[in-house]
């Protein structure tokens, strides 16, 4: 498929799953702004790809945000500097602190990894299989990563332990 119909197909695609992959690179994020230009970066990534991927483009779209997010983390990782001291005032993310999500923030101290298995399984449901294809790592992995994430999750948040089973 090219010319009209692959652009349409595309355009399709992107109207009908933005907001899942947007909801999905926020929850790797935890970052709206990144969040989104982690999503236009992926598809930009899959449009080139489009020929070839657009009989069945989720799972390779998926693999395309989960990767993203890790090298970002990566590339980012050296010039984040950790402080005991917090600034005057609260950077203005369009929510209020107090009413920040729990998990959220404790989403945010899983691995780049853990935090897309849990992201690519429990809120985007998933498979073991789907997920390890995404990610490029093995079924076991992915097992491990979320058995050790939802463990540290439970730890953190204690209150929603409960709905954090597999």
């Amino acid at each position: 498929m090219s010319g009209p119909e692959a652009h349409e197909g595309f355009e399709q695609f992107v109207a009908s799953r933005r907001a899942a992959l947007l909801r999905s690179a926020y929850l790797m994020t935890g970052d709206l702004h990144d969040a989104d230009d982690l999503v236009q970066v992926t598809l930009v990534k899959a449009v080139g790809a489009w020929d070839r991927i657009a009989d069945r483009p989720e799972p390779y779209v998926r693999r395309i945000l989960a990767r993203e997010a890790t090298n970002r983390w990566r590339r980012r990782r050296w010039r984040e500097l950790p402080t005991a001291d917090l600034p005057d005032s609260a950077a203005s993310t369009g929510r209020d602190p107090d009413d920040v999500d729990l998990l959220d923030r404790a989403l945010a101290t899983l691995s780049p990894r853990q935090r897309a298995v849990v992201v690519l399984r429990y809120y985007d449901d998933l498979t073991e299989r789907d997920t390890a294809d995404a990610l490029g790592i093995s079924v076991g992995t992915v097992k491990s990563h979320a058995r050790d994430a939802l463990t540290r999750l439970r730890a953190l948040v204690p209150e929603a332990a409960a709905s954090l089973t597999p």
